[in-house]
């Protein structure tokens, strides 16, 4: 435990009212930019990759803007599960559970503390039938995270702040798709027609090939709609980096209100609004989007030539 107890007592030994003071701002922590200096949960925030992006200034559709589209096709449903991942059984393959129980146990073993694991799961498309040559391999390591800390609000910051770090560093790839990893809380809901237990061997939730039609034209146009608002907020940024700041956190909250909308509907992630979010991700929109916030939050804190 010695790396979760030199993160809570970094600087301050009066953890519990520095908690306090981290539930008032948990919000700005997890999602409006690094925490001033000198605060007692400040870290180093993971470097996000720097991507090459087309005309951020232009609106979807016009020139200079995205060279290519989210072709449709690739959300569309197969008759079967991914074949290089998946036996005829529907069972996971004996290569792919090891190769994903060790890349999720190093991760563990590399925050240096004692933590048990409830469950190892794979979700997301390639647990399911509308994988594609897009998707990751969203590995989901559950936790208790009350054994760790009461204040689960800041076991969670530390966890996002730990495999945000992870994904960065490593680019590990298991038969073309990128490895991602998520630390879930026991008990979390999760919205998914398809999760499969790596450390039971069993599916929690077992897809189905069933047809669903993907309303893929109300996908598209709800993305656009997002991505015109980013290509807005790129046009004053250099000049107004406070007000763009306001504005990135307010279209982050309606990203996130949109993608929860979704998934708490019945079509789950093949609704429009998931797969709006995929979109906006596969064109790399949400990634220019965090990239502007960290650039606007370093102008406003910089100060003459």
């Amino acid at each position: 435990m010695n790396k979760w107890w030199n993160y809570i007592n970094e600087t301050n030994p009066s953890y519990r009212n520095r908690t306090k003071r981290l539930d008032k701002d948990i919000g700005t922590y997890l999602d409006t930019g690094p925490q001033k200096e000198g605060s007692p949960y400040k870290t180093s925030r993971a470097k996000f990759k720097k991507k090459k992006f087309n005309d951020i200034s232009a609106p979807p559709g016009a020139p200079g803007g995205l060279e290519e589209e989210v072709d449709p096709a690739t959300f569309e449903k197969h008759d079967v599960l991914d074949s290089y991942l998946w036996a005829p059984d529907n069972e996971l393959k004996p290569k792919i559970r090891k190769r994903l129980l060790k890349i999720a146990h190093q991760f563990i073993d590399g925050l240096d503390m004692e933590i048990d694991i409830e469950d190892i799961r794979l979700t997301g498309s390639l647990a399911n039938y509308n994988w594609s040559k897009y998707s990751d391999v969203d590995l989901h390591i559950v936790v208790d995270f009350s054994k760790i800390d009461e204040n689960t609000k800041l076991v969670k910051a530390f966890f996002d702040n730990a495999r945000m770090r992870w994904n960065e560093l490593h680019d590990i790839m298991i038969h073309g798709h990128e490895a991602e990893i998520y630390v879930e809380d026991m008990g979390e809901v999760h919205k998914s027609s398809g999760l499969y237990s790596l450390m039971e061997e069993e599916w929690i939730i077992e897809p189905t090939p069933a047809k669903i039609e993907f309303d893929y034209p109300t996908a598209r146009k709800k993305a656009d709609a997002i991505e015109t608002q980013v290509n807005l907020i790129a046009k004053f940024a250099p000049n107004k980096p406070k007000k763009a700041l306001e504005s990135i956190a307010r279209l982050k909250e309606k990203i996130r209100r949109m993608r929860r909308a979704g998934l708490d509907s019945p079509e789950v992630e093949y609704s429009a609004e998931n797969i709006a979010f995929k979109i906006l991700r596969r064109e790399e929109t949400l990634d220019k989007l965090n990239d502007m916030k960290y650039a606007a939050y370093d102008q406003v804190l910089s100060l003459g030539e």
